[in-house]
């Protein structure tokens, strides 16, 4: 079984080959809105991981905006970094961000903002599922 990192690596995976196939074709990410519903949804373990968009932009090369609904006790992986920007925005439930090693309680309105090449994570510490939405780009 792969680790819970790889996991969520896998999960974006379809909709980074869109990325590509965009990037490839000199396209950009469409406009418009999507519902949950449309969304490139994969149950993890850790649960359940939505990607709405992923691709370039007509101003950034590379861009995703998604959702994880975390299950209690539980993290995607471990604290990380990666050369993205990232912001993440608390929906339901309670939790843990790190960021560069400094631990913040999040709640429903928390947003949480890392530069690129810089550690962060995140864990449920709550009863009920926590639900973020996460938006990373880089130029």
């Amino acid at each position: 079984m792969p680790a819970r990192r790889e996991l969520f690596t896998l999960a974006g995976a379809a909709a980074l080959g869109l990325a590509a196939r965009l990037e490839a074709a000199g396209a950009t990410l469409p406009n418009g809105t999507l519902e949950a519903s449309e969304a490139k949804t994969s149950h993890e373990t850790f649960g359940d991981l939505a990607v709405y968009y992923s691709g370039p932009t007509d101003q950034i090369g590379s861009m995703t905006a998604g959702s994880l609904r975390l299950k209690p006790g539980m993290s995607p992986h471990p604290p990380h970094q990666h050369p993205e920007e990232e912001f993440m925005v608390i929906t339901e439930g309670t939790g843990e961000i790190v960021v560069d090693g400094k631990t913040t309680k999040v709640s429903p309105g928390s947003m949480m903002y890392c530069a690129g090449g810089k550690t962060h994570g995140i864990v449920n510490t709550g009863t009920k599922p926590l639900l973020f939405y996460y938006y990373k780009w880089k130029v």
